[in-house]
């Protein structure tokens, strides 16, 4: 069935699209439409990431195969008002793929997972880009739900010590802390357009992380004085930044 509040399935495309011309969809998007039972005739809406939406009719089905036929280009976006980018402590078992369907719905810019001292999850080499690669795709998946037209780029996994070396935040660092001169997180972002928002992992930060953080200019913001998880803490802290 259609996403809710909207009248054609969305299909996410990596590749150009260009009005008038006769589409082979690709693998991904051709299963969705085989999933849904499309026939000819049926109309689906298009995009690829780059901005806006394409009309297309449902053209020919193959077996494997899916050719589709591209309508006129909409101009149109549903991102949010502030950017958000969020580095994240990598939470365990499948809450991350949980965290970043979550967040690409609440209009995260980006994600950047890490492997912090108190990670469980341990990623290494091929492990970790086929994670990565996963978790694009669960991204890419929520947009195709939610009416995004923009997927939020999830960067390869990283060591948060060697993430941390080369980061150059560009905006407001903010760091979600339970630290004593922690702001509320809405007081201190204000009204700044760009945040770079950091989370920890289950446990959350030692002391050695969370002191670097603070000594290389990420401002402490806090969500109360409850303890969350470390899945709902960025998730509470992106609706409170971004939700309109």
């Amino acid at each position: 069935m259609p996403s809710a509040g909207f009248s054609a399935p969305r299909l996410h495309c990596a590749t150009p699209i260009v009005p008038g011309e006769a589409l082979m969809l690709p693998a991904g998007a051709a299963r969705h439409v085989q999933v849904l039972r499309l026939q000819p005739g049926r109309p689906v809406t298009l995009f690829n990431g780059e901005g806006g939406e394409w009309d297309a009719v449902v053209d020919r089905m193959g077996r494997n195969e899916v050719q589709v036929r591209v309508g006129q280009h909409m101009a149109v976006e549903r991102e949010a008002a502030r950017e958000v980018h969020l580095a994240i402590g990598i939470p365990a078992n499948d809450r991350m793929d949980w965290l970043v369907e979550k967040a690409t719905e609440l209009g995260v810019a980006s994600v950047q997972p890490l492997m912090t001292e108190r990670t469980v999850l341990r990623l290494e080499a091929d492990r970790a880009e086929k994670k990565k690669a996963h978790w694009q795709a669960v991204a890419a998946a929520a947009c195709e739900q939610c009416g995004r037209n923009r997927v939020p780029r999830v960067h390869a996994v990283a060591p948060f010590a060697s993430w941390f070396a080369t980061a150059r935040p560009d905006g407001l660092a903010l760091l979600l802390s339970l630290h004593p001169e922690a702001q509320p997180l809405r007081q201190a972002a204000g009204s700044i357009g760009r945040v770079q928002l950091l989370c920890g992992p289950e446990g959350g930060w030692t002391a050695a992380e969370e002191q670097r953080a603070l000594h290389h200019g990420w401002r402490p913001a806090s969500l109360g004085a409850r303890v969350l998880r470390a899945e709902t803490a960025p998730l509470a802290a992106l609706g409170a930044l971004l939700v309109e």
